[in-house]
């Protein structure tokens, strides 16, 4: 058996939007991150620094750079942006919210909801397309950066689609896993229980927050 430390991914959702906030669908698009979201990155930030991180890639997206902009102000980490680790492409969707989408694209609405991999929101991507563009980055890290420890800065969708991948969950099965805003997640790859796999180490950890939750309640 291989003695060999395993590859360790911290995979981290971006903090609170104005999207976010406003239940919009983000995407592609953007908005800037809240008063709220940049506590959380600063949270984060601080809990990260104390974490034997070698590396730190990012989505290019604006909401993910400026989350990962406030980590390394704790860590000293150069940001290396992977556009494969974006949310999927919504399309025309993109900045509304439930009520707007049911008014203005009731049949786009009706179809995503049937969880069908395959369908393709008008001027956006399928969930397979988005599955594979993340997995793909998963796979190639892990392989290229053997017994390394690096942090993703990602998007809920992106750690769906990680969580698909450990599980070996079908993309036609309903979405089980909300990580909340800036919470971390930890897989690693490696020789577990005698052979080469893919684990769950931590999901959705977000005990960072704890002291941010409990002023809002005061």
């Amino acid at each position: 058996m291989s003695s060999s430390p395993p590859t360790t991914l911290i995979v981290i959702r971006h903090g609170e939007t104005v999207w976010n906030q406003e239940m919009r669908f983000q995407g592609h698009g953007d908005s800037p991150l809240t008063v709220h979201g940049r506590a959380q990155a600063h949270a984060l930030g601080k809990r990260l620094c104390a974490m034997p991180i070698d590396s730190l890639l990012c989505s290019d997206l604006g909401r993910t750079r400026e989350t990962a902009a406030i980590i390394t102000e704790y860590t000293g980490h150069t940001i290396q942006l992977e556009p494969r680790l974006r949310e999927r492409h919504y399309g025309v969707l993109e900045g509304l919210n439930a009520t707007e989408i049911l008014e203005q694209h009731p049949g786009v609405y009706q179809a995503l909801i049937t969880e069908n991999p395959d369908y393709e929101i008008p001027g956006g991507e399928t969930h397979r397309q988005h599955y594979h563009k993340n997995t793909s980055v998963l796979e190639a890290w892990a392989n290229e950066n053997p017994g390394t420890t690096t942090a993703f800065v990602a998007h809920g969708g992106v750690l769906e689609n990680f969580f698909r991948f450990v599980t070996h969950l079908d993309l036609d099965q309903p979405r089980c896993v909300l990580p909340a805003n800036a919470s971390l997640s930890v897989i690693q790859y490696g020789i577990f229980y005698g052979s080469p796999r893919w684990v769950i180490k931590t999901w959705g950890d977000a005990a960072h927050l704890e002291s941010l939750e409990d002023a809002g309640r005061h």
